[in-house]
């Protein structure tokens, strides 16, 4: 159980990160850097990886029953539909509070999800997980508010007008794609004892199931997100972008980027597994989303992001933080009760 946990926190830790190196590329529009990183972490990472890494691999892939497949790749779809309205609700209401909703959401739907395929647990265990995400989910509204409270002490600072845009519209999108988003829950959850099977057969250790299983999640979900790059790209004609003396560093930053998040989705779904079928899906699940919120505001609090934001902005930031642990505590404490 240990081991799990700790593999959930080390997958929230890497996911926390990998978007880090964004801040260091050059002559790159948001489209280009995002583009460039979707190409390289949802077709480039996972083929080398799976294919370097897995013996047999083309085998286990054949080997997935249709419906199995099937069931995947539509819910991947909706994971990577769910990851591009994400980008979509930021330009309405900003990266802390579409950041904290969307998050929120998959926490709360995603968790939840495992139980509907696997069963529900005893009433104890799922009290004791039900209260951990609430609360979770009162860390994630905290720090909304943290990132609303900053956003007008910056706005403040410029002497700028508070720009509202369609608020409503923002958050309804944050929560549709947060939905949408949970469909990376439901395609591990479905999908992985089976090809977890398939590639023990293989001969291949156990942890090397979890690349093949976010292989089919990336692939599948890899293309929405490119249609979407793709319009924006062509849109807003910023194709010729790409072409700056900065290139080979920017492709060097995305494809750490890529290998980070790929390799936090990995190490969750290992942690799923250590975890047990009954609470490893919805606990990880849990604990990684968590972790993850958690590494990326303490990160921004290292690079300054907050060294503008009033004490109140800080001080909500801060319970965020506190009840987002606490959360994570209680879920983990759950799994002691099986």
């Amino acid at each position: 159980m240990i081991t799990g946990i700790l593999f959930a926190v080390l997958a929230g830790l890497l996911l926390g990160l990998y978007a880090l190196p964004e801040k260091f590329t050059k002559d790159y529009e948001f489209e280009n850097t995002w583009s460039m990183f979707f190409a390289i972490n949802t077709f480039v990472v996972p083929n080398i990886a799976a294919f370097l890494l897995i013996d047999g691999f083309s085998d286990i892939l054949s080997t997935i029953p249709t419906n199995v497949l099937i069931g995947m790749i539509v819910s991947s779809l909706a994971w990577g539909i769910g990851v591009m309205m994400w980008g979509k609700a930021i330009n309405h209401i900003g990266l802390s509070l579409g950041f904290s909703i969307f998050i929120g959401t998959i926490i709360l739907v995603g968790s939840l999800i495992p139980f509907f395929i696997g069963g529900i647990p005893n009433t104890n265990i799922f009290l004791t997980i039900l209260g951990g995400l609430f609360v979770v989910l009162i860390g994630v509204m905290a720090n909304g508010r943290a990132g609303i409270l900053r956003q007008k002490d910056e706005e403040k600072e410029k002497n700028e007008e508070s720009k509202s845009g369609s608020i409503l519209t923002g958050i309804a999108i944050a929560i549709v794609g947060g939905l949408l988003a949970t469909g990376f829950s439901f395609a591990n959850s479905y999908g992985a004892e089976i090809i977890d099977q398939a590639s023990q057969a293989q001969g291949n250790a156990p942890w090397k199931s979890a690349i093949a299983v976010m292989y089919v999640i990336y692939m599948a979900g890899g293309v929405a997100i490119a249609i979407y790059f793709v319009q924006q790209l062509t849109t807003k004609k910023l194709w010729s972008k790409f072409k700056t003396p900065h290139l080979g560093k920017n492709v060097l930053l995305t494809s750490i980027m890529g290998i980070f998040n790929f390799a936090a989705s990995v190490v969750f779904a290992y942690a799923a597994f250590k975890l047990g079928k009954e609470l490893g899906g919805s606990v990880g699940y849990a604990i990684f989303n968590t972790a993850c919120v958690v590494t990326a505001i303490v990160s921004g609090l290292i690079t300054k992001e907050w060294v503008k934001a009033s004490t109140k902005a800080k001080n909500s930031l801060y319970l965020g933080l506190s009840c987002m642990v606490i959360g994570i505590i209680i879920i983990a404490y759950s799994n002691t009760l099986a």
